[in-house]
């Protein structure tokens, strides 16, 4: 009998026999189809049919893993993210390979811890600061929407980007996109930032924005005493010095205001494919283009097979939400703002629907990591809620900054209303859309996600991966090791973030939690947790407490040898050199510095792929 299973195909004899009918499949409904397949083989036909799903896959920023109704949250209202929920199946130990935008990223598209493609910062910058940097993801890492190009997808990205955009000239673009993989881009290179909206105070580099400030201050005060001092003849030093000195205060408030008093315009910029389409943004617009970008590209790829990245910018700072949506939520902005998102993902599944496409469609949502608890204005919160666990964004190994939703449905494929408690990772989705697709994984590199299917069928009892490595930056600070044969999930904490305060479980004043130095403890012997009795990381164990104790810290310990034993040196994408603005990098819609345009004139472009 026939096998029906992504990537296999009709023998030439049995192509030409159906090739008449062949048509009328792209109407049927996946029942039909396994019916036919049914009828098929009874025929004596093989009937391996070569399905291959269009794909969907949603992530939204900074979302924590509590401010969803399906995990628990019961005052922000996710009707349609919980519609998907039911559907599909909802993953309840989801973990992010990164509690930061960048590297999260870079682990999701490539299905690959982002130390070994040089995406994990040993420094204090852990993202990309600049679309005029030079870092990014390498040219030489290859993402699922590559693999998916090759088994004839056509893919698009519709949102934020964020893994940089050129290496040595403004159009290279070795880092964008559509040399990644994607046939189709639109939106943000960067991400959102405060300084993408006019009444918020600035959010890129602010604690080093603040010196460079007082230095200015401190020059200009300096320059202001001598020239005072000069006129009233009460300081002798010649005009050539003073001048000199002025101009030196001069040229050191130029050379760092060019990049930080235009953030706004350098890094807040939409674009079509290569072409720049806004700079600056107008947020008020964003939202409805995006979603109107999605539509469209469902609409116009029908046929498929398809890739659909959509990248939201929801729920980062500064929360800019379309007027409709503010002040419905009970949690003031930062819940309209996941409202309005929520709604996004209902008008997209709509679409599919309508489209005739829902059971041909493998859909995914998740966040790329936690929310950010240190986001506030005065006392009002401004990042998300990540439920029961400790911790949050930027924090490399407490659950609330790794720990994320994850749902995914495929009608007819996966079953509907079903939880998997097993360990899974971001990185999963690599291999789980390369084998919908009937593609092989590239065999020069390690892969460290894991084909999700079978445990998502409940094929299998247990997830393949039994130990996970949490960074912060470059550092390892924590390692998860699923016991398979108890059930056990221990946790060892190696370093800790140290906090505001011992009730606070964040750093407040600091933006995020530093991976080193002063602000982090070290542990020995480590921190341990058994997550499968204590998910909340509420009780640390000790050999009192625990008859494991050290037994399960020697084995684990014996993995984060083998694992380090598997990393090879590759360039830092986040160093200094490749995050400082290079002002020859900048993408610009006019003649640089002069980059101003609006392109979007409220309708689409009617050029789309495919």
């Amino acid at each position: 009998m026939g096998i029906f299973r992504p990537g296999s195909t009709f023998s030439r004899e049995e192509g030409a026999c159906l090739e008449g009918v062949f048509p009328l499949f792209k109407r049927l409904s996946l029942a039909t189809w396994l019916s036919f397949c049914i009828l098929l083989n009874a025929c004596g036909i093989n009937a391996a049919l070569d399905l291959k799903p269009n794909i969907v896959l949603m992530l939204a920023d900074d979302l924590g893993i509590g401010d969803l109704g399906f995990y628990g949250n019961s005052t922000i209202s996710t009707p349609n993210i919980d519609r998907l929920a039911k559907e599909g199946v909802k993953l309840t130990q989801h973990i992010a390979a990164a509690s930061l935008c960048t590297p999260s990223r870079a682990a999701f598209l490539t299905g690959r811890y982002p130390i070994r493609s040089g995406m994990a910062s040993s420094g204090g910058y852990r993202a990309l600061q600049w679309n005029a940097g030079s870092g990014g993801l390498p040219a030489n890492e290859t993402t699922f929407a590559q693999l998916l190009q090759q088994q004839g997808y056509t893919t698009g990205l519709v949102g934020k980007w964020h893994q940089g955009v050129n290496c040595d000239s403004v159009n290279d673009h070795c880092h964008h996109p559509l040399n990644h993989g994607f046939d189709y881009f639109y939106g943000m290179p960067f991400t959102l930032l405060n300084n993408c909206q006019d009444n918020k105070p600035p959010e890129l580099d602010a604690a080093f924005q603040a010196k460079l400030w007082f230095y200015t201050q401190l020059i200009a005060l300096a320059v202001f005493s001598v020239l005072m001092g000069k006129i009233t003849g009460l300081i002798s030093v010649p005009w050539k010095a003073t001048l000199c000195f002025a101009l030196f205060g001069f040229l050191f408030f130029a050379s760092w205001y060019s990049s930080y008093g235009f953030v706004k315009h350098w890094n807040c910029i939409m674009m079509r494919n290569y072409n720049i389409t806004e700079q600056p943004m107008k947020l008020e617009r964003t939202t409805s283009l995006m979603l109107q970008e999605a539509v469209s590209f469902i609409q116009h790829n029908k046929q498929g097979p398809f890739l659909l990245f959509v990248s939201f910018l929801h729920v980062h700072t500064p929360l800019f939400t379309t007027e409709k949506f503010l002040g419905k939520s009970k949690h003031g902005l930062y819940g309209d703002n996941v409202e309005e998102m929520d709604w996004l993902v209902g008008h997209i599944l709509d679409v599919i629907d309508k489209q005739g496409l829902r059971n041909n469609t493998f859909t995914y949502f998740a966040s790329d990591h936690g929310g950010h608890l240190e986001a506030q204005e005065g006392t009002i919160q401004l990042g998300g809620w990540n439920g029961i666990y400790k911790g949050g964004k930027g924090m490399g190994g407490w659950e609330g900054g790794i720990r994320v939703p994850g749902i995914l449905r495929w009608p007819g494929m996966l079953p509907a209303n079903s939880v998997v408690d097993e360990p899974t990772s971001l990185m999963d989705i690599y291999p789980t859309v390369a084998h919908l697709a009937g593609g092989a994984l590239p065999r020069d590199r390690i892969i460290d996600g894991r084909n999700l299917l079978p445990l998502l069928q409940h094929k299998v009892r247990h997830s393949d991966h039994e130990f996970m490595f949490h960074y912060c930056g470059s550092y390892l600070h924590a390692v998860r090791w699923h016991q398979k044969d108890s059930g056990a999930v221990w946790k060892a904490h190696y370093v800790t973030p140290i906090f505001s305060s011992e009730t606070s479980e964040a750093c407040y004043g600091k933006g995020i939690c530093p991976c080193f130095g002063e602000g982090v403890t070290h542990h020995d012997p480590p921190l341990l947790f058994d997550l499968s009795r204590d998910p909340s990381e509420a009780m640390t164990l000790s050999p009192d407490t625990e008859p494991l104790f050290y037994a399960v810290l020697k084995r684990i310990g014996k993995a984060v040898d083998e694992h380090r034993k598997t990393l090879t040196p590759v360039p830092q994408q986040l160093s200094i050199h490749n995050i400082m603005w290079k002002p020859w990098l900048q993408p610009c819609c006019g003649t640089f510095p002069f980059c101003w345009c609006d392109k979007e004139d409220g309708t689409l472009d009617t050029h789309r792929v495919g």
